[in-house]
């Protein structure tokens, strides 16, 4: 019972693969088969991403609520759970309104093709034991790449509005997503230096006897990518291409309707994605806790399904961020690129450090195998770093904080 519950939507694929494919000719190509189980897959990310976006909208809503000492949506079903539904016929039936003097391609163009990459971040995450739609040898890169095609749409919605609070929140969140991008590629190098790969599949089999995100640099190494894809997503504490107030809206100021849907989607599910990523980098995927567990207590979770653990891991990340949202108040804009540059950018490089530490004292062979030895020089390298990177950009926010005295010539 459990293997079927665990091989359930593998199995439900496998059966209309076998429907569809009994009534195609048998001379047709067999490379059918794959094209058709890439579609089906394709089909079925497009079901799962717009339904998911919905109700992280509502989820969101009610967390924050419950943090600010507020009820959230209440109103439409029970709960509030018909709310997205609500709020998505009204997206569709409003006016879409396009300001004099914008440029119509491009201000139709830039919320479609911001959206249509996030959907695609979806294929190459492993969303159960064979749930992959796409196991690329260059997960990692793709999902990164695919990741960073949001910045010229981004720019493209501040242009083509024709408006300065757009363009200023686009050049803001273009100066953002630039910065955070490069520790948070660079993060990930000591994951690939442990697996020797950068498949996202077979990085969450090589955690088989232990999770990433359990060892010291590997906790370092998941941080600094949760605040870097806050920043990418354009998340609370690192919105500044919103800043409502500063920007009325900033970037998406100009749009309406169904537009402001498509931009709410690739915020939305590109965050989502990256929680996604992080499970499978950090907390072993689709596995549950049963190398944590001793042998007597594993028959206990080992029923539960590995798409239900990795969609467990994906939304207590996301909830996470919620949790920023709902208690962290916005950084301006100098004081979150020296975050960037000036702190986790070195941080980074003291992460790959600590990692060829470990792999060299626990896991290479022929080392000393010390557990010991492995943790207290992580803890040394990281907890020492950020200490010292800390009162450096400390004494920075103090120095640009500090008030001007103006001096006049008698």
């Amino acid at each position: 019972m459990t293997d079927r519950l665990d091989h359930l939507f593998v199995d439900v694929k496998q059966l209309v693969l076998g429907m569809v494919q009994s009534v195609l000719p048998n001379n047709w190509d067999p490379h059918i088969a794959a094209l058709l189980s890439a579609l089906l897959s394709c089909i079925g990310i497009l079901l799962f991403a717009p339904l998911t976006m919905m109700y992280l909208t509502w989820l969101e809503r009610k967390v924050v609520a419950r943090m600010q000492d507020r009820i959230g949506p209440n109103r439409v079903g029970p709960f509030g759970v018909l709310q997205p539904i609500a709020d998505g016929i009204k997206m569709i039936l409003k006016e879409d309104i396009v300001p004099t003097g914008a440029d119509r391609l491009v201000h139709f163009l830039a919320p479609v093709l911001a959206v249509a990459p996030v959907l695609s971040l979806f294929l190459v995450l492993p969303f159960g034991r064979d749930m992959i739609a796409a196991d690329l040898n260059v997960g990692i890169l793709f999902f990164l790449a695919v990741s960073s095609i949001q910045t010229p749409m981004v720019i493209a919605a501040g242009w083509g509005a024709h408006s300065k609070y757009s363009v200023l929140g686009a050049m803001r969140t273009a100066a953002t997503i630039l910065s955070y991008e490069i520790p948070m590629v660079v993060v990930l190098i000591p994951v690939v230096m442990m697996t020797g790969t950068m498949s996202v599949g077979a990085i969450v089999e090589a955690q088989a006897s232990g999770w990433f995100g359990f060892t010291p640099w590997g906790a370092a190494s998941m941080v600094v990518f949760l605040l870097g894809i806050t920043a990418e997503s354009n998340r609370t504490p690192f919105d500044m291409g919103e800043a409502e107030s500063e920007l009325v809206a900033g970037f998406h100021t100009e749009y309406s309707g169904f537009k402001f849907a498509l931009f709410q989607m690739a915020e939305f599910l590109s965050a989502f994605a990256a929680g996604g990523l992080i499970a499978a980098l950090y907390l072993g995927g689709w596995r549950g806790p049963e190398a944590y567990l001793p042998e007597a207590l594993r028959p206990l979770t080992a029923w539960v399904p590995s798409w239900v653990w990795f969609q467990l891991k994906m939304y207590a990340i996301f909830f996470v961020l919620i949790w920023f949202r709902g208690t962290l108040p916005r950084f301006r804009i100098d004081q979150l690129l020296a975050i960037a540059w000036k702190f986790l950018f070195p941080f980074t490089l003291l992460v790959i450090l600590a990692a060829a530490a470990w792999y060299w004292l626990v896991v290479a062979e022929g080392g000393p195998h010390s557990l010991l030895q492995g943790w207290g020089i992580n803890m040394v390298l990281l907890v020492g770093g950020w200490a010292v990177l800390s009162v450096i950009l400390d004494r920075e926010f103090v120095r640009a904080n500090r008030p001007k005295v103006w001096s006049h010539a008698s």
